[in-house]
């Protein structure tokens, strides 16, 4: 089959008639149809099957779906690039983050970035690290930003930032003007927990199991925005990434880091041996200084 089969198979899943998968595709109803007819006679099997006014997948077409769906999504990345070069703008700037830095630090960087490099297309999405290291060796993004070190042999880490674990708390829970709270003072605490591997929730939770009385945990999230969502709420007391933090003390909660402090760095991570673009260096040194000022 060549491409534009996989386009019209698509489209007519998706609609249902020849003539809203013409539109989807701005091209003629009888075009469709042409190519369509050409594909069953290819492949040397009908389809789709007319029911009640609609175009209905075979058993074969059934059978294929998936792998044409995947095919079809996997062309959208070379639709977009290819638009690009049309357009004469730069390639796009693909960076990935896990969600701590998805809600502030990254979109107020691409902003400024944006800025400075107006013909650069940026593509973000929010990932955890295991699955960032992923999308750079297969090169499907050029920049990752991570609160832990994956420590991959291909992959070069840099420590952009440094913060501090700390503590979110209801408004008036913590003293006026209070800097630090012991980690003793959270024994028992009624607190949020982390699900998943994170190593920051890991290397809290061995401290937390030491403390006595233990800190009362009966609710678990997966992100620490839910964690400050619960705290908000009222459920309870958090320990969470500074990034978090920054934006739960504008909002209105307390905030102050652990005693004795848990540092917390923020990565910059790229292929080893690759060539950074400009508009990737100017990311790194936008996301330093910000990563800088709102942990001041």
């Amino acid at each position: 089959m060549r491409l534009r089969h996989i386009e019209v198979i698509q489209a007519i899943l998706q609609t249902g008639h020849l003539g809203t998968a013409a539109e989807w595709l701005q091209l003629a109803v009888s075009d469709v149809d042409a190519t369509l007819k050409d594909a069953e006679q290819q492949l040397g099997f009908m389809l789709f099957a007319s029911v009640r006014g609609r175009l209905q997948a075979t058993r074969e077409t059934l059978a294929m779906q998936a792998q044409i769906a995947h095919l079809y999504e996997a062309l959208e990345p070379i639709q977009r690039l290819a638009s690009s070069l049309k357009h004469h703008h730069a390639p796009p700037l693909r960076t990935l983050c896990t969600p701590p830095l998805a809600n502030q630090l990254l979109p107020q960087s691409i902003a400024l970035l944006r800025r400075r490099f107006q013909d650069t297309p940026c593509n973000l999405s929010s990932q955890p690290t295991r699955d960032i290291v992923k999308s750079l060796l297969l090169h499907e993004a050029d920049l990752g930003l991570s609160l832990h070190d994956p420590e991959h042999p291909q992959i070069t880490s840099t420590v952009l930032a440094q913060g501090k674990l700390q503590l979110l708390a209801p408004h008036g829970w913590l003293k006026p003007r209070q800097k630090y709270i012991a980690l003793q003072e959270l024994a028992g605490q009624s607190m949020i927990g982390l699900e998943g591997q994170d190593p920051l929730s890991q290397l809290l939770d061995s401290k937390l199991q030491a403390l006595r009385p233990l800190p009362v945990i009966q609710t678990r999230v997966q992100t620490y925005q839910m964690m400050r969502s619960m705290v908000e709420a009222g459920e309870g007391l958090a320990v969470v990434d500074p990034f978090t933090a920054s934006g739960a003390r504008e909002a209105g909660l307390d905030t102050c880091p652990l005693s004795p402090p848990i540092l917390v760095s923020l990565y910059g991570l790229t292929v080893r041996d690759s060539s950074p673009s400009p508009a990737l260096n100017a990311l790194l040194e936008i996301v330093t200084q910000k990563a800088q000022d709102l942990l001041s």
